[in-house]
C-alpha cells in the first residue's frame, strides 16, 4: 500500500512538472512582442507630441530614427511568416524612410509624415494579427 501511494504521488508530481515545462516551452521567446512594444512606444510618443502640439524637429527626427531601427528587426522577430507579412514590413520601412526624409519640424508636417506609417501599421495588423 505504501509503495502504491508513493508511485501515485510520484506520477502526480511528474505530471505537474511536465505541465510546467511544456507551458514554458510553448510560450517561446517574447522577442516579437518586445519589438512591437518598442515600436508602439515610439509611435505613442510621436502621437502625444501631436496632441500636445509640441513637435520639436530634432526630437521628432530622433524618435523616427528609433522607430526605424526597431522596425528593422521585424523580419528577425517574426521568422516564420509568409511573404505577404514581409511585404507589409517593407511597406512600413518605406513609409518610415519617407517620414524620416521629410524631416517634419512642425506638427502639421508630422501629421502628414505619420499618415503612411500609421496606414502601414494598421494594414499589417488587420491582415496578420
Amino acid at each position: 500500500m505504501r509503495a502504491l501511494l508513493l508511485i501515485v504521488l510520484g506520477l502526480a508530481v511528474g505530471a505537474m512538472g511536465a505541465t510546467f515545462a511544456f507551458s514554458a516551452l510553448r510560450q517561446g521567446t517574447p522577442y516579437h512582442r518586445g519589438v512591437m512594444a518598442v515600436m508602439q512606444h515610439h509611435v505613442g510618443v510621436l502621437r502625444n507630441s501631436l496632441r500636445s502640439q509640441q513637435c520639436d524637429g530634432p526630437a521628432t527626427a530622433a524618435r523616427l530614427a528609433r522607430l526605424t531601427s526597431a522596425a528593422a528587426d521585424i523580419e528577425e522577430a517574426f521568422p516564420s511568416m509568409d511573404k505577404g507579412f514581409y511585404d507589409a514590413a517593407r511597406q512600413l520601412d518605406t513609409a518610415l524612410a519617407g517620414a524620416t526624409k521629410a524631416a517634419p519640424a512642425t506638427c502639421a508636417a508630422l501629421t502628414v509624415a505619420l499618415k503612411p506609417v500609421s496606414d502601414a501599421c494598421q494594414s499589417c495588423h488587420q491582415n496578420f494579427r
